[in-house]
């Protein structure tokens, strides 16, 4: 039985780690599912990642804080020199969230900004998402 509450799949062909969630997870278990999330991206030097938090619709603020202030740009620097891109597939729900609750919004655009040490990006279809992580 694993530990996470997230899949993670390694793709090589296409120099990606792909995560999904199927469902909500606490913060305790999403923080040693990002810590799982690492581990597999550096065994196999993958900087490009999709999450797909589409089945996550209940956002945490403690979380959306760690993720884009601590957790990413240490993923980062573990990663580096290659540049790590995180697409993030979103349900519109979410996206929802982060419009309404203004601690989620900040979050999401620190985390947004050009000058982070980490590139991220929001999308609501896989198709886009896989392209610009490809790009």
């Amino acid at each position: 039985m694993s530990d996470t509450a997230c899949t993670i799949t390694c793709r090589p062909d296409l120099g990606i780690l792909v995560v999904r969630w199927p469902m909500q997870a606490a913060p305790a278990q999403l923080r040693a599912d990002y810590q799982a999330i690492l581990a597999a991206a550096t065994h196999n030097h993958l900087s490009r990642w999709l999450l797909d938090v589409r089945r996550r619709n209940e956002l945490d603020p403690e979380i959306g804080q760690w993720t884009t202030h601590e957790f990413y740009p240490e993923a980062a620097a573990q990663l580096a020199p290659q540049p790590l891109r995180i697409a993030v597939l979103c349900s519109p729900a979410r996206l929802e969230v982060y419009k309404a609750d203004p601690a989620q919004e900040q979050y999401l655009n620190f985390g947004l900004a050009p000058e982070r040490t980490y590139h991220m990006h929001l999308f609501i279809e896989e198709g886009p998402a896989l392209q610009w992580l490809l790009g």
